[in-house]
């Protein structure tokens, strides 16, 4: 049955080792990213500004976690921290230049990963494959208010 090998497949795609995986090749020659890191650095560039404890809630870590991995980041020169205009007991982290620069690197790399993946397949199925895949992510995962981290 294809939905039995579907959540099969995503299953295993979402096994953390799997992700981790994944996360290395992307941070490959990125300075100050690695796999543990790459989830707060990619999860500011979809959400935006956001608090450590927005940020972990987006992305699905704990919030000291979260804050730990961005002061990594922010030691790297990726991610700076200002005070949170709606909260002033917060902080807000948003990407720096130079962190838009590893993110937009990290995304070229995963576009060349999928195309090297994809590369046997012909091109009809790639196209019939990224708007299954887009109508699947619509009908599993509606984007909540104020949360854009689809793209």
């Amino acid at each position: 049955m294809p939905a039995e090998q579907i959540a099969a497949d995503l299953g295993a795609l979402l096994l953390r080792g799997n992700r981790a995986h994944l996360y290395d090749r992307l941070t490959e020659g990125v300075v100050g990213v690695d796999s543990t890191t790459y989830p707060v650095l990619s999860g500011l560039a979809r959400a935006g500004p956001a608090t450590a404890s927005r940020l972990a809630d987006l992305i699905g870590l704990d919030r000291t976690v979260a804050t730990r991995y961005a002061t990594r980041l922010e030691q790297a020169g990726l991610v700076t921290r200002a005070a949170d205009a709606d909260d002033a007991r917060a902080t807000r982290l948003s990407l720096t230049p130079e962190g838009r620069q590893a993110v937009q690197t990290m995304r070229t790399a995963l576009e060349s990963i999928l195309a090297e993946a994809l590369s046997t397949s012909e091109p009809e199925e790639i196209e019939t494959f990224a708007r299954v895949l887009q109508r699947l992510l619509d009908a599993l995962v509606p984007a909540p208010p104020g949360a854009p981290l689809r793209r």
